[in-house]
């Protein structure tokens, strides 16, 4: 996949196999834009066709993770950085073109990521609000630093949660906890996000990249093609009958079960030694 600095962010591939994207508009608190979610499209496609990258990482840089959309930058051409994309027109031009804009650029930057075989990390460094909230929850884990704020709050300005995070809480805190959660504003801290089960762990500051890299390092040292179809039988069985949810991860052992990393598995188990999954990536 393509490395580098782009318009909004810069992505790196890490040892072993992990890209890392990292928001670098901290004066605009990482605000995104039209452009930056097509270019941001554009790199987690790449991400998913390149087989040296097996794990996703999402951060920011300054105090903020993503503070939602950069209502000035729409209008701007000055955010530094190669684009991965032609310039378009960002659609919210009048009601047609809100929907075409929702519909075709902005939420395509979640879809994406949730499409992701490969597992997603947020490492929430600082304020994650709106777009920036909805991209965290897309993501399959969440490591944020103490003291980091979140939400959607998207009624304050009397504007909707329009890149998928009321279906995204839904599944995470449930209906109730989720009509709470979104009318009645709320912005909470890390201690109480983890308390709400919407962030697996809270770690100081100074080991918030740290903890990321351990944490992508022993998913991306697993065995990959056992992972990616787990982790898409666990988000199907969330939408499908007991049933359907049983011949659907059968379909999915017959692939694994036969797979070379499920032999070096078993061969490890009796050796008693550690499993070397992956060497069919030539890893």
């Amino acid at each position: 996949m393509d490395t580098g600095d782009f318009k909004g962010f810069n992505v790196a591939v890490r040892s072993p196999g992990i890209a890392w994207f990292r928001f670098t508009t901290p004066e605009r608190l990482n605000g995104f834009t039209a452009s930056i979610k097509r270019d941001l499209v554009e790199a987690v496609t790449q991400a998913q066709m390149d087989n040296d990258v097996r794990v996703v990482v999402f951060t920011g840089s300054g105090r903020a993770f993503c503070a939602g959309d950069d209502l000035k930058g729409y209008q701007s051409t000055s955010i530094p950085g190669e684009s991965l994309t032609p310039k378009i027109a960002h659609g919210h031009d009048n009601n047609l073109g809100t929907y075409n804009g929702l519909r075709t650029i902005s939420q395509r930057v979640n879809t994406q990521v949730r499409s992701l075989d490969k597992l997603t990390i947020a490492a929430i460094n600082g304020v994650a609000i709106q777009t920036g909230f909805s991209l965290a929850l897309a993501c399959d884990f969440r490591i944020a630093s103490q003291g980091v704020r979140m939400g959607s709050a998207t009624l304050r300005f009397g504007l909707l949660p329009d890149e998928g995070g009321q279906y995204l809480l839904v599944q995470l805190l449930g209906v109730s906890r989720a009509m709470d959660f979104m009318m009645r504003k709320r912005i909470i801290e890390a201690e109480e996000a983890l308390e709400l089960g919407l962030v697996h762990e809270v770690v100081p500051s100074d080991q918030l990249e740290d903890a990321t890299m351990e944490m992508a390092t022993e998913f991306a040292e697993g065995p990959q093609v056992s992972m990616r179809l787990l982790k898409r039988s666990i988000y199907n069985a969330a939408e499908m009958s007991w049933e359907q949810s049983l011949d659907e991860i059968a379909a999915k052992t017959a692939i694994s079960d036969h797979h070379p990393d499920a032999r070096e598995g078993v061969r490890a188990f009796h050796e008693k030694r550690r499993a070397r999954f992956n060497d069919w990536l030539g890893g």
